[in-house]
């Protein structure tokens, strides 16, 4: 069964495998007993192998064991999973926010609960593949409009009539590294009254000095506005959340199938939200060494003539051309200890190497990558010998 097709991808350079580490995640890890430089990872503040939050969860099992028997609405939760929602809230700026299993579950769960027949959904072109099926399950019309175009917006919110209009976006757009222009959006959906749902998974903790895109771009978390985020990136533990209004996040709570229909997640999970939230909030040395790592990383892969795709943030796609010399790179990044997969059809039109610079790299670390792709472009004849090399 599906011989065929899985030979069909085979043929097209498209068959992905899934690796095996043997360490926790973070900026170094193991694959068959060999290190590797992990470019590959969201855990941007290096939580994952946080102490303080490993802690937090041992606390957490011990107190309230590990699984979680049900759904909430059927059997509860633990009086952290209250804890964490009102601490989102306060992160967030909102009245009460509610907790998901996961990004994905969020995005098509909470989309069909706040349109349905009669709506009608705008969605940027590079929305995320949860987006695209929450809308698709919505059963609301579903308009796309060109990436970060305001313009195409504007024409096709002035064009559709609806009983209610929702506008959709990343925030951070996960494989482009690129910002949805938010502030434009908000002024755009303020004139017509449409609601605006923002799914901030890969700007929570990165942008806004860790708060988000609202924050970020100084927009008041209106009540028309719905922010979607999750744990698993930045925060380094699982799960996901939505925060605004308390009529919307009850209205979800109780219509939303991916919450009503899902068993909770473990209280230990639980606990390392709020651990990775309380370091947000109370140290920002983390976030600023992102964002310097991330900068020095941006600018030594412009001085070698790669295209880094637009990237504005700690995802930084590099333009490899075709798919055979996008997993020829990937390849020997990865035969000289870089792990940075290749991107490819159909998660991406356009083959890249994505490149994700958290702030537990070291110097080292970006040096090593940058040695490795200079010398990749001057095996190709693509750069004389000094070119990319930093003056000492």
């Amino acid at each position: 069964m599906f011989f065929e097709e899985l030979r069909e991808l085979e043929e097209g350079k498209l068959l992905r495998e899934i690796k095996s580490r043997t360490s926790p995640q973070g900026p170094k890890i193991l694959i068959n007993g060999r290190e590797y430089i992990n470019f590959s990872s969201n855990d941007y503040l290096g939580f994952a192998n946080h102490p303080y939050i490993i802690e937090a969860a041992k606390r957490a099992m011990q107190s309230f064991g590990f699984g979680s028997g049900a759904s909430r609405l059927l059997a509860g939760g633990t009086s952290l999973h209250r804890e964490l929602e009102n601490k989102i809230a306060d992160f967030k700026g909102t009245e009460s926010a509610l907790v998901f299993n996961s990004g994905y579950s969020a995005n098509t769960g909470i989309i069909p609960a706040i349109a349905g027949e009669g709506d009608v959904i705008f969605s940027d072109g590079l929305n995320h593949a949860s987006i695209i099926d929450g809308c698709r399950l919505s059963r609301a019309r579903t308009f796309i409009y060109r990436h970060r175009d305001i313009d195409d917006l504007k024409q096709l919110l002035k064009s559709a009539s609806a009983k209610r209009k929702i506008v959709i976006t990343d925030t951070v757009f996960s494989m482009d590294g690129d910002i949805a222009p938010l502030k434009d959006i908000y002024e755009i959906c303020e004139r017509n009254d449409a609601v605006l749902y923002i799914d901030d998974a890969h700007a929570a903790g990165v942008l806004g000095s860790g708060k988000g895109a609202l924050k970020h771009f100084n927009i008041k978390p209106e009540p028309w506005i719905i922010q979607m985020g999750t744990f698993s990136k930045a925060l380094g533990s699982s799960g996901a959340f939505v925060a605004g209004s308390r009529d919307v996040v009850a209205w979800i709570s109780n219509t939303a199938r991916s919450f009503i229909f899902s068993t909770a997640l473990p209280s230990c999970v639980i606990a390392a939200s709020i651990a990775a939230l309380g370091l947000i909030e109370n140290d920002s040395i983390l976030v600023k060494r992102l964002w310097a790592n991330r900068d020095k990383l941006a600018k030594s892969i412009n001085d070698l003539d790669y295209e880094i795709m637009g990237s504005e943030t700690p995802i930084i796609p590099i333009k490899t051309g075709d798919v055979e010399n996008t997993l020829r790179i990937s390849q020997y990044l990865y035969d000289n200890g870089i792990f940075a997969p290749a991107i490819r059809p159909p998660t991406v039109k356009t083959p890249r190497i994505r490149i994700t610079i958290t702030a537990a790299h070291t110097d080292e670390d970006i040096e090593r990558l940058i040695e490795l792709l200079r010398k990749e472009k001057r095996k190709r004849g693509l750069i004389h010998r000094n070119v990319g090399r930093t003056k000492r």
